[in-house]
């Protein structure tokens, strides 16, 4: 067998404030070559933040050289994606969530956003990477109604067609190994199993063309962080170890896994069942138990961002909060990231 690579290159798409680029980044062994962002606030905050450790994305911005793409649906022929995207080995993206999600209004590719599978199934198509690794909402498995497939609903057996049927009917793509031992071209995962203390259950979608790299791929264990660190909710929201957070005034009962940030939804009450962003704290044993509003900086420890991960001023609170309910947790994606990297690592000529 060869010699193993250094680093593995990848692209970012619908990369927001770049959870998967962090989470690619922190492995040591993967290099961001290109990403594309279309939202102007989102652009902002990924520009700030890797800026610094990933220059060449944004040398000639505005321009057609630019690595940092505004719009991959304007790439309309093969060429186009050819004269932009550098040769890579992964592709990341977590297509639009929207029209998929519970807090969306479920349109699926009646939506334009939802027709952007189509036009990462193209990228993948014309540049024929090692591996890709997509995120969405878990409603992305039940939508569309009934299909041929079990435990699927329709618009899932369209994407799983489109990328692991051999050609003509798809990209033929292999799906790796699951946690059962059989394939699997999707998992189901909880940010809370995987570093956070946020519930977060996304859907992820790996295949990979080569068929030793999908054998040996070995999916990360999932441990529970309400049990394996059970003050980790409390110390993020309360401020240290000896603070808590209840489900209720009452404080009968400890939350240690807080709620999915979302987008929507914001305003609720907190007891409302819509509630994502009050929490009941207690700061310290034996003072009043509170209610507390998440703010930013709640919010980037709860999916895995670092102390260093600050939003520019020219982001507003209300921006800077939606971008935090689209991003991706960068933990569990780092978990996955590594596995990944080991699979290919041990498939053929690597």
């Amino acid at each position: 067998m060869a010699s193993r690579r250094t680093t593995y290159d990848f692209i970012d798409l619908f990369a927001g404030i770049g959870g998967f680029h962090l989470a690619f980044n922190n492995t040591k062994r993967a290099k961001c070559v290109f990403a594309s962002e279309w939202d102007p606030a989102a652009r902002l905050s990924y520009e700030k933040f890797y800026g610094k450790s990933d220059p060449h994305l944004f040398k000639d911005i505005g321009t057609p050289k630019s690595k940092f793409n505004r719009d991959i649906t304007e790439l309309k022929t093969d060429m186009d994606i050819k004269g932009v995207i550098p040769a890579f080995n992964i592709l990341c993206g977590g297509f639009p969530c929207q029209p998929f999600s519970q807090a969306g209004k479920k349109l699926g590719f009646s939506d334009t956003r939802g027709t952007l599978f189509f036009n990462v199934e193209r990228i993948l198509s014309v540049r024929s990477p090692d591996v890709f690794f997509l995120e969405n909402v878990r409603g992305l498995l039940t939508h569309g109604g009934e299909s041929s497939s079990p435990g699927v609903g329709r618009t899932m057996e369209i994407i799983l067609d489109r990328l692991f049927k051999p050609a003509p009917e798809g990209l033929g793509y292999h799906m790796p190994v699951g946690f059962d031992g059989r394939r699997a071209g999707y998992f189901v995962v909880k940010a809370s199993d995987y570093g956070v203390p946020q519930h977060r259950p996304r859907v992820f979608i790996i295949g990979f063309k080569d068929p030793a790299a999908a054998d040996a791929f070995k999916p990360p264990k999932p441990v529970d962080i309400g049990i394996s660190n059970p003050s980790a909710l409390a110390e993020i929201l309360g401020g240290s170890k000896r603070s808590k957070v209840f489900f209720d005034k009452n404080g009968k009962k400890e939350r240690r896994v807080g709620f999915t940030l979302r987008c929507g939804g914001k305003g609720s009450g907190i007891d409302d069942r819509r509630n994502w962003e009050h929490y009941w704290v207690q700061e310290r044993p034996g003072s009043e138990i509170k209610p507390l509003k998440i703010n930013e900086s709640h919010g980037l420890r709860l999916l895995g961002f670092p102390p260093d991960f600050k939003f520019p001023e020219r982001v507003g609170k209300t921006q800077r909060m939606k971008q935090l309910g689209n991003s991706v947790a960068v933990t569990a994606v780092e978990a996955w990231a590594n596995a990944i990297i080991a699979a290919l690592d041990s498939g053929k000529g690597r």
